[in-house]
């Protein structure tokens, strides 16, 4: 069984799993009492890279980085993500720390509050600001989410190194074709239900999107009500809700190996923040969105109160592939095969914000 590096970050530090021989070892937490709202396991050097965002109530927000699995962390002795002084905002968190593709090897990028995107060229260690998305015209009409307004997606093409996507709570889908320098809204066929004009040009609150593993155009979003899917490239989207228990919710994640399969946990509603129907289920469309099959073998049977968050469900790169969620019961779930079955990793973490895994060639 292929190794893997399982990475949580929690409400109360960054907890560390490693599965060797079929079995798991954790550890932690690193970070203690900070909250870790965002993780990146980056295997493009000749070591993993670990990534993350910190928030410390007492010093505040921070980027760490680790080259041997979280043994010893790094710390810029200065901010490797600020705002500059022209723009008078401060940074209040990361929520995404995001390798870009094999062709830009040194390339991180990060999502903030206030919503904005930072790209980095030494691996994480300084970032600077992306302008042109900061001073998008329609940014003054930019509304924060309950979340608050950030930069929480970021969806780079290997094919093209100057492509990027990013999802903005609750501004809705941005796109680049000319690596920063220009951004679109990309939102037409998202619906925003809570809205006068449900069918805005922006102003969608999206939760997260995904990019399915053969067809890079192909992208699955899920919605603050709704589940849609693009097949260009968020160019226009398509609502695949239908055969779900609810269509709302916070996470997706698109299988790392298998064409038009990615995995979605329903939330009742956002008045009722619980697991659909208060069964904790993961659902996988195996066509692209066109059907869905509840995944329920080894999770919890009775009622269940674990919601899931937007980075909380994420796939590893092994085959077959191993999927992953954490709850706001502190509750980490694994599948070890594609999602037919589950097991209960660890119990009683503090809230789950975020989950990262990637398979280890040794």
């Amino acid at each position: 069984m292929t190794d893997v590096l399982l990475t949580v970050g929690t409400r109360k530090g960054l907890f560390i799993g490693r599965r060797s021989g079929g079995s798991w070892e954790f550890d932690g937490p690193h970070f203690a009492a900070q909250a870790v709202y965002s993780v990146a396991i980056d295997t493009r050097g000749a070591a993993p890279r670990l990534l993350v965002g910190g928030d410390s109530a007492h010093w505040g927000p921070s980027v760490f980085h680790s080259d041997d699995l979280g043994r010893t962390w790094a710390e810029p002795a200065r901010p490797a993500v600020r705002f500059p002084q022209d723009t008078e905002a401060s940074l209040e968190r990361v929520w995404q720390l995001h390798p870009a593709g094999p062709a830009d090897p040194d390339v991180v990028y990060a999502g903030t509050e206030p919503a904005a995107l930072f790209r980095s060229r030494d691996r994480g260690e300084s970032f600077e600001l992306v302008r042109a998305l900061w001073e998008h015209p329609t940014r003054s009409q930019w509304m924060p989410g309950g979340g608050g307004e950030a930069v929480h997606t970021v969806v780079t093409d290997r094919r093209n190194t100057e492509a990027v996507t990013v999802a903005v709570s609750a501004a809705g889908v941005f796109r680049t074709h000319d690596g920063g320098a220009s951004w679109a809204p990309s939102n037409d066929g998202v619906s925003a239900v809570f809205m006068p004009d449900p069918h805005p040009e922006f102003g969608q609150c999206v939760h997260k999107i995904a990019q399915d593993a053969g067809d890079l155009d192909r992208l699955y979003l899920q919605n603050h009500w709704g589940v849609f899917r693009s097949d260009d490239a968020g160019g226009s989207w398509t609502d695949i809700g239908a055969g779900l228990p609810s269509d709302f919710g916070f996470a997706v994640a698109a299988h790392p190996h298998r064409p038009d399969t990615a995995y979605v946990f329903p939330i009742t509603a956002d008045i009722d923040r619980v697991p659909a129907g208060r069964r904790c289920r993961v659902y996988r469309t195996g066509d692209a969105g066109a059907s869905w099959e509840e995944l329920s073998t080894g999770l919890p049977d009775g009622d269940h109160y674990g919601t899931v968050l937007r980075d909380a469900l994420c796939t590893d790169d092994a085959d077959p592939a191993g999927i992953y969620f954490g709850n706001r019961n502190g509750e980490l779930y694994a599948s070890a095969d594609d999602g037919d079955s589950w097991r209960l990793l660890v119990s009683h973490l503090p809230d789950v914000l975020c989950v990262r895994a990637a398979a280890l060639s040794g």
